[in-house]
This record gives C-alpha cells, sequence and structure tokens, in this order.
C-alpha cells in the first residue's frame, strides 16, 4: 500500500490515546493489521507532544473514568483536548470511545454533564443513521456495553447516530472523519472479565449493579456480537487507509 499524499509506503501510524491501563483498544486493532501503533497515555505522561495530526493515518481515544471536566486536576485531558481540535481542522480520521467521545463533544463545544444515572451494562443501542460509513453496518440495532456516568449533548453541526432507551444520544459524527461513540463496542466477554476484576471498575459495577455485579454482565455479556461490531472498526480502518482522500467527500 502507498501513502494516499506522498505514494511512498503508507507506514503512517495509528495514534491510540489511552487514559487507564485497563481502557485499551482491545479488538479494534484487530483491525489494523500490520499498521505501526503510537500509543500514548496523556494522564500518565502529561508532558507527551502528541504527534502532529497529519502524521498519522487516524487516532482512537479510549476510556477512563476520569470526567473531561476534570481539565484544572488533569491537564493532559486539556492538551488531548487542543489536540482533538487541531485534528477536527486537518479532518484526521478519529473515533472516541466513551470518554474518547466525551472528550470529542467537548472539543466541539458539546456539554459533557452526569446523566440522570449510570448506564451500566449490556443493552441494544439503536442506529439512527443505516447510511452511516461507520454505524450504518450494524443498523438497525446492536448490542453493547454500556459503561459511564456522563452524557453529552449533540455539539453544533454533528449528526445523531445512536441512543439507547436510557440515553438519547449515544453516538455522532462530526463531518466524514469524526466520530464518538459512548458504549463500548470493542468489549466483549474478555474485556468484561477484566475489568470486573479491575478495582475501580469493580467498584463502579458494584455500586450500580449491587454485589452480584460480576455474575450479572457475565450473563449479559452473552448477548455482544463481536463479529458485528467488528465490522464498525473495518470500515474505519478503511477510511483511515484511505485518507487523505479524493474520494470521500467534506461535510456530514
Amino acid at each position: 500500500m502507498t501513502s494516499p499524499a506522498t505514494g511512498s509506503p503508507d507506514d503512517r501510524p495509528l495514534l491510540v490515546i489511552e487514559h487507564v491501563d485497563w481502557e485499551e483498544p482491545f479488538g479494534i486493532l484487530d483491525s489494523f493489521p500490520g499498521v505501526p501503533v503510537v500509543a500514548s497515555n496523556v494522564l500518565h505522561s502529561p508532558e507527551t507532544v502528541l504527534p502532529e495530526p497529519e502524521r498519522v493515518r487516524g487516532a482512537v481515544l479510549m476510556g477512563g473514568p476520569m470526567s473531561v471536566n476534570d481539565v484544572g486536576r488533569l491537564p493532559g485531558l486539556g492538551a488531548e483536548i487542543g489536540w482533538i481540535r487541531a485534528a477536527m481542522r486537518t479532518e484526521t480520521p478519529m473515533l472516541g470511545v466513551c470518554l474518547g467521545a466525551q472528550l470529542i463533544a467537548k472539543a466541539a463545544g458539546g456539554v459533557v454533564a452526569p446523566g440522570p444515572e449510570p448506564e451500566l451494562g449490556v443493552s441494544a443501542v439503536e442506529i439512527l443513521d443505516a447510511d452511516d460509513a461507520l454505524l450504518g453496518c450494524v443498523a438497525p440495532a446492536i448490542p453493547a456495553l454500556h459503561w459511564h456516568g456522563e452524557c453529552f449533548d449533540l455539539p453544533a453541526g454533528a449528526v445523531a447516530l445512536a441512543r439507547s432507551p436510557q440515553t438519547p444520544l449515544q453516538a455522532f459524527r462530526m463531518g466524514a472523519t469524526t466520530w464518538g461513540l459512548l458504549f463500548h463496542l470493542e468489549a466483549d466477554r474478555d474485556v468484561i472479565e477484566r475489568w470486573t476484576a479491575e478495582p475501580t471498575m469493580a467498584a463502579e459495577a458494584r455500586a450500580v449493579l449491587g454485589p452480584d455485579f460480576a455474575e450479572l454482565l457475565r450473563t449479559q455479556a452473552e448477548q455482544l456480537d463481536p463479529k458485528r461490531a467488528q465490522q464498525v472498526f473495518d470500515a474505519f480502518a478503511a477510511l483511515c487507509a484511505s485518507w487523505p482522500p479524493a474520494a470521500i467527500p467534506a461535510g456530514g
């Protein structure tokens, strides 16, 4: 493969921004075989300089238990929001998951605030745009893991893509290259096992679901459909590989 920008072998890396050790991209990377990955934890190493958006093929922004509104306490989040704004200006492909989606919403001028109550567990997400380049392939609905206490409103110029019975806005698209997903399509049964064993995640789940949270989540995990979910990440990987495009139109 050659770089669409230079005609040289396409060794542009995928940038993965993590916020805690246990929220990795997991199966998302299965859609990027052979692609170099630059992983950065902006909170562990806030002095880290992220690569310029035009030097990466795309970015995946992962989750974490902190709030996007904690920028005063966690300056790495502020630096990440600044990077996201730069990436949106260059139309670098981005996929934000949970906190990553909230950071994109914040960077785009949206409001992120606590929801009426936490949403935690596996339930269906309704897809609102069957023609969306990423989520259209799993329309009209897909079961997904929810694990969040804060929600976002729709940033100006964004397109609403998904909802759940509890949360009216579960996903959005900015332009033709940026997506925010509040839910965890990357989570499968193994991820749920790992998260329920992690003390921070276990404490959250116990508070919401009760003492039998681990067994409840294991049972709910049977609803997940990792093969369908992988189609979303495959579509994102294809977009990243073809960027910058002559063929992908700008706009929503």
